[in-house]
């Protein structure tokens, strides 16, 4: 059987039920975060991810933006559950005939963003590779009473999100600033039901919200901030890398939220009975096919 038929995500589960965690593990796969038993009032989190040449980036990508991204995209997970980065590991697969100059703008990239956000960079490791290829380990803090994961939307909840969708490829997935202060502001004022950041497409990661927390989603395209880059409305639904938080709070705490008339978090919908699906009602109030689909690897 080929990759492509089972897809990303299919591999992933075959994966996950050969599985075994102990007791340490609060959560494992299934989030943007693994979740570790740590200390008495704080929880570890640990993520990683890899971006590599012709799939995240091109050859003609500025390596400085290319560093960059390889640990924002991590970063970006963290703040999804809420958390703090602190340590990373970065391991860096090189052309052998990749120049001096190259190695160290994309090392540029990478610190400058680490030193931005208090992160240490305590190691790595380094090999020759067909393509550029870096891959981020990232690890976080993040108290027991702040942790937001992706299982915990209830009916009747709102649907936020920061910024704008759509559009990302064109600039915004190589510059942008992980949500993490947003995210800690919210965690620390609010109580969040759930959250991910979106990095495959809104459809998609609003997907994995809603078998999470088995509930259903009514969306409202006219509230869906496109960006001024998104060609179209499809494009703010689908595209990916825009890497914006996506969660859900009760009513009563929307309410609280939307007094607060901070333009970085918008409505643009509520959570379901899982009956309902996922469903988007358009302009003219009628309902609009939403097509499960995303970016995917495979």
């Amino acid at each position: 059987m080929r990759l492509t038929k089972i897809g990303e995500f299919g591999l992933i589960e075959r994966f996950k039920k050969r599985i075994n965690l102990d007791s340490s593990v609060i959560k494992g796969s299934g989030d943007d975060c693994a979740v570790i038993k740590f200390n008495k009032n704080k929880y570890m989190l640990f993520t990683c991810d890899m971006i590599v040449e012709g799939v995240d980036f091109t050859t003609r990508t500025n390596p400085y933006l290319v560093g960059r991204k390889a640990l924002a995209v991590s970063i970006s997970d963290i703040a999804a559950c809420g958390g703090v980065p602190a340590y990373c590991l970065v391991s860096l697969g090189l052309k052998p005939n990749s120049s001096l100059e190259l190695a160290d703008k994309i090392f540029k990239g990478l610190r400058d963003l680490a030193r931005e956000f208090k992160i240490n960079i305590v190691g790595g490791d380094i090999s020759r590779a067909d393509k550029l290829t870096i891959d981020v380990s990232l690890i976080g803090f993040v108290e027991k009473k702040y942790l937001v994961l992706r299982s915990q939307a209830k009916v009747g909840d709102k649907i936020f999100v920061t910024g704008s969708l759509g559009g990302s490829l064109k600039n915004k997935h190589l510059k942008f600033i992980p949500r993490v202060r947003e995210a800690r502001f919210l965690v620390k004022n609010f109580k969040i039901n759930s959250m991910i950041d979106i990095s495959d497409g809104l459809v998609q990661d609003m997907g994995h919200i809603l078998k999470q927390s088995n509930v259903g989603a009514v969306v409202y395209e006219g509230l869906i901030p496109k960006s001024k880059q998104a060609k179209s409305i499809e494009d703010s639904l689908y595209s990916g890398e825009d890497f914006e938080l996506l969660f859900s709070l009760s009513h009563k705490e929307a309410k609280r939220l939307l007094a607060k008339n901070l333009k970085v978090f918008r409505p643009i919908g509520e959570i379901v009975d899982k009956k309902q699906g996922l469903r988007l009602i358009d302009k003219h109030s009628r309902e609009k096919q939403v097509k499960a689909r995303g970016f995917r690897h495979f």
